[in-house]
């Protein structure tokens, strides 16, 4: 093999073009590495071609065939901006007429499905109960992410004046992505836990501090200590699993979808721009219902 790269003439722009991007550009040696590799894999595949001679059908055909080799449209997406950063080098410092990797897009790479808590983890996680004030806290925020389906951002964002709107009115409005509001319903469980927070706030919150919910020094409390607390909460619980903020959201809506099969509702609750967006929940759902028709009917279940 390294007798095939001292043959072929484009080994010495390619090597002209690494060396740029170590001394002048300062790439760390592994990003390097997969320049080097992606760049490798694009000359494999067309052996013998000039660079100038390779044009656009001939990087779609080769994005086509790592494809069908099995690499992911991740991968594919890093290689096709390794092979756009030579081109667009020898387009400026080469004469090179134009950059055949142009207009060219990797694969979309399979949607990951969101993980959730089925609805038996997800009372195990709630139905705990809290030692000590900051635990019933704790008990209200994740009670109100898991009730109503809010971001972790949103959750943080809440202010004292949003508490009668939840105990009385069974609802909050929250403002999400892109500056939008939306009011979502607040069931009896996250309702009853925000009663029991109000009673025991003033003993954490500082005075004057508007924040709904606080933290340790009395201030409004930061994303990742919800983050760390619902960790900590869920290893106490003996879940098994790790938990975050967005698996509680996760879980509201493939939850609801089960049982409402209403996408629409379920969409306008998350507070989701698109459907399609909301659609990976449907997935989700048919996952679940796959799983109990292999353990339900007969003619699924195993010898």
């Amino acid at each position: 093999m390294a007798a095939a790269h001292q043959d072929d003439p484009r080994r010495a722009t390619v090597a002209a073009y690494l060396d740029h991007l170590a001394n002048q550009r300062r790439l760390a040696a592994h990003t390097l590495r997969n320049y080097r590799h992606a760049i490798d894999a694009l000359l494999a595949l067309n052996p013998g071609m000039p660079l100038d001679a390779l044009l656009n059908p001939a990087v779609r055909r080769s994005v086509a065939q790592l494809h069908s080799q099995g690499l992911s449209g991740r991968t594919l997406a890093q290689m096709l901006s390794a092979w756009r950063g030579l081109y667009d080098w020898l387009v400026r410092h080469h004469g090179f007429s134009a950059n055949p990797c142009m207009g060219i897009r990797a694969p979309k790479a399979p949607r990951q499905l969101p993980k959730s808590l089925s609805p038996d983890a997800a009372a195990q996680l709630l139905n705990a109960v809290p030692a000590d004030g900051a635990e019933i806290r704790d008990k209200a925020m994740f009670e109100l992410l898991y009730s109503s389906g809010l971001r972790l951002a949103e959750l943080v964002s809440l202010d004292l004046s949003h508490a009668r709107e939840i105990t009385a009115q069974g609802e909050v409005t929250v403002t999400g992505k892109g500056g939008k509001t939306r009011t979502v319903p607040v069931g009896k469980a996250a309702r009853a836990a925000m009663e029991q927070w109000l009673k025991t706030r003033a003993t954490l919150a500082g005075t004057d501090e508007p924040a709904l919910f606080a933290g340790a020094r009395g201030a409004r409390i930061a994303p990742r200590v919800v983050q760390d607390r619902l960790g900590r909460w869920a290893k106490k619980c003996g879940l098994g699993v790790r938990v975050h903020p967005h698996v509680l959201r996760h879980s509201f809506a493939s939850h609801l979808l089960q049982s409402s099969e209403d996408l629409r509702a379920v969409q306008e609750m998350l507070g989701h721009a698109s459907l399609s967006t909301t659609q990976v929940y449907t997935s989700l759902d048919f996952q679940h219902l796959a799983k109990v028709y292999d353990a339900a009917h007969p003619r699924a279940k195993k010898k």
